[in-house]
């Protein structure tokens, strides 16, 4: 306890250790947002006027059928082949965004100075690798949980607005899991950001200089031995 004490007192006097642990919350929410993106089932909505008592959802995994009495009725896809490319590469790049994300935050965890590891490997510059380390599978993963999110939601916009499709037709929309996947990406790149901009913070910190006091020190002894011989 009063190790943590003393450890969230260091957040006063440095502000690297306040930014790498705002990234790292950040990095963490971000995540736990992609994840809730990847398997939920509201990436596109669909309601027709045929049937206006039920609405049908589109996710990576599976479709469901909503009604409006509270009934929710959800299939998973049969064949992994019959599925479109659309699907197959969103799939694939929200599975490789978490991949990356979790790396980075078991990558980064260790590099942060609230925790005292890593301290007798090298020290500081073992520490900050690992941050910088972490921050970048960050911004990488924000970019890639982004392109799949972007590129279905450009697919119902293209298909929305389609003149060659007739109004009768139902059109697919965007979905809850849209947005909360841009939100994701988005902070999945400001939680990187953050953990590099505090390796900057930390390397313009002055440290005291231990050769140059070893030196003063030998080189007043030489002078005491000089004096002694004369």
């Amino acid at each position: 306890m009063f190790i943590f004490l003393f450890r969230f007192r260091e957040f006063h006097k440095n502000p690297a250790c306040a930014l790498e642990l705002l990234g790292m919350l950040v990095y963490i929410g971000a995540w736990l947002c992609a994840l809730a993106t990847t398997i939920s089932p509201q990436w596109l909505t669909m309601s027709t006027s045929l049937l206006p008592v039920e609405s049908y959802e589109l996710g990576l995994w599976e479709t469901c059928v909503v009604q409006d009495i509270g009934g929710l009725e959800c299939r998973t896809y049969d064949s992994l082949l019959g599925l479109s490319t659309d699907i197959k590469m969103a799939r694939i790049l929200m599975c490789t965004t978490l991949c990356v994300g979790l790396l980075g935050i078991l990558v980064a965890i260790p590099g942060l100075k609230f925790f005292s590891s890593c301290e007798e490997l090298g020290g500081s510059r073992t520490k900050r690798t690992l941050t910088i380390t972490g921050g970048v599978l960050g911004m990488i993963s924000g970019v890639m949980c982004l392109i799949p999110v972007s590129y279905m939601a450009h697919l119902a916009v293209v298909h929305f607005f389609d003149d060659k499709v007739p109004d009768v037709v139902p059109r697919w929309e965007f979905g809850d899991a849209l947005f909360c996947g841009w939100v994701a990406g988005f902070l999945l790149v400001v939680a990187g950001l953050l953990m590099v901009t505090s390796c900057s913070f930390s390397q313009g910190e002055r440290r005291p200089a231990p050769p140059q006091r070893y030196q003063m020190m030998s080189a007043g002894e030489a002078a005491g031995k000089r004096s002694e011989y004369v």
